[in-house]
């Protein structure tokens, strides 16, 4: 394709079910870059620094490459840093819009994130 396509278009899921993971747009992460993953957090939380927050440095990381890139750039562990404020995008950004699973019962207390179980 030469161009962001909808979800799905490439008509193949992964083993997880999900699709269209690399190469469609890069998407947004709510971590702040690092260089490295020295410090990172291990729990899946998202790696922030409170004191970049009010610093210029404010880049934020990007994954998955896009349809503009090389094929080489298009998987998950390709990372790019961004500042988010920055109008010039294009239409090779997106995002992935993520929520965790609970297992419980409601009334019966806090239940356990689904990846704690």
């Amino acid at each position: 394709f030469q161009e962001t396509k909808p979800l799905g278009s490439f008509g193949v899921a992964n083993d997880f079910g999900l699709y269209d993971m690399h190469g469609n747009v890069w998407e947004w992460c709510a971590d702040h870059w690092h260089s490295n993953y020295e410090g990172a957090p291990t729990d899946g939380s998202a790696w922030e620094d409170e004191y970049k927050n009010n610093n210029e440095n404010n880049n934020r990381v990007l994954r998955g490459g896009s349809w503009f890139n090389f094929p080489i750039f298009c998987r998950s562990g390709s990372r790019y840093k961004y500042y988010p404020d920055l109008k010039q995008s294009g239409n090779a950004f997106g995002m992935r819009v993520v929520c965790a699973w609970y297992l419980g019962v409601r009334g019966l207390g806090n239940p356990l994130p689904l990846f704690l179980t």
